[in-house]
């Protein structure tokens, strides 16, 4: 067990955290600052940062629980805007040079600064979200079947939509977002040949905005609408809140993702046309690679999660969907046969 340590600043903790962290991220610690390997979890986030209420958030979640069991110190770091992947590499090292441990780079962007942390810290165990590229013996690849919840999202659309008309907003168009709209197509087709999917990425590089853009959300789900589809889903970060934005001034179904949108307090004006989340448990990866190396065991190589696990699936805060006998049916029939491998889900 680590030193345990309980003091809570805000803002850059001391003047050495600051001045290492000042040319690649704004940061928040808890706890005094040292380099004796007795630190805890470090995460530094993605795109579009913490207040996503999506997949950052999800990620912080994750800190606060390992932050409230273990005791010790943690940081989570902010990204900016137009960073190189030297940036990050920087911000990842320097983290692990202050004794954080485990560092998680929560993204696929993460990939080369994590590899290159990986092989000047040996000590330090890291971890990367949504990639599993990464083939060293200290890194941990936190990834999920993202094809199965959307799945399962699909299978809500098709029997929630009146219009037989639903919609899919990416944010950005790489590979991992294709995981979400293969599986989110192949449930509307499976559940109701009928019905058609309209769908549109906004952005082709993070760079351009698909991940932190509300407005482009909103754009491209007003878009949809106006086609006659009457459920999105989104798959777009931070995007996603101007996506659920525009469903709820159209009164139509939203489905949110990553986190259980429906309970994010920033979007609680919109919970009521937010039909459900495809949601991955990246707070629990997170935790779980913390615990690996409190425990003295941490893990490595591919960490995969889906709906055998329990870390991919839907959410039912909405009483509308989870009282919705019909629509829970078709969803448990579709995951068990998703299980039991009787359907295989599209990735790409």
């Amino acid at each position: 067990m680590r030193r345990i340590s309980r003091i809570t600043v805000a803002g850059a903790a001391t003047a050495s955290l600051a001045l290492a962290l000042s040319a690649c991220g704004s940061t928040s610690t808890s706890g005094s600052s040292d380099s004796k390997g007795d630190k805890g979890l470090a995460i530094a986030y993605d795109v579009g940062g913490k207040g996503d209420q999506s997949f950052n958030d999800a990620a912080y979640a994750g800190l606060e629980r390992a932050q409230k069991e273990f005791g010790y110190e943690t940081a989570d770091v902010e990204p900016t805007e137009g960073e190189t992947d030297a940036d990050k590499e920087q911000r990842l090292a320097s983290l692990a040079k202050q004794g954080y441990n485990p560092v998680i780079g929560v993204g696929y962007a993460y990939a080369s600064a994590v590899k290159a942390a990986a092989e000047k810290f040996p000590k330090t165990t890291f971890g990367i979200v949504d990639d599993a590229t990464i083939n060293t013996k200290n890194v941990a690849d936190l990834v999920f079947s993202e094809e199965q919840a959307s799945y399962l999202a699909g299978v809500a659309a098709a029997k929630s939509t009146k219009s037989n008309v639903v919609g899919f907003v990416g944010g950005v168009d790489i590979p991992l977002i294709h995981k979400f709209q293969a599986g989110f197509a192949q449930g509307v087709k499976d559940t109701n040949p009928k019905v058609k999917v309209l769908s549109q990425y906004l952005t082709q590089t993070a760079e351009e905005g698909g991940f932190s853009s509300p407005d482009k959300g909103k754009t491209a789900a007003e878009g949809q609408i106006e086609k006659k589809a009457d459920v999105v889903y989104a798959a777009a970060g931070l995007s996603g809140q101007g996506v659920i934005e525009a469903a709820a001034a159209k009164k139509v179904w939203a489905i949110g993702v990553d986190s259980d949108q429906y309970k994010q307090a920033a979007l609680a004006k919109y919970k009521d046309f937010i039909l459900t989340s495809a949601m991955k448990d990246v707070a629990k990866a997170v935790y779980n690679l913390a615990k690996s190396v409190e425990d003295g065991k941490p893990e490595t190589g591919i960490v995969r999660g889906d709906l055998k696990t329990g870390e991919v699936g839907l959410s039912d805060s909405n009483p509308k969907f989870a009282d919705d006998a019909e629509l829970q049916e078709a969803i448990k029939t579709a995951k068990e046969k998703i299980i039991s491998g009787e359907i295989k889900v599209k990735s790409s």
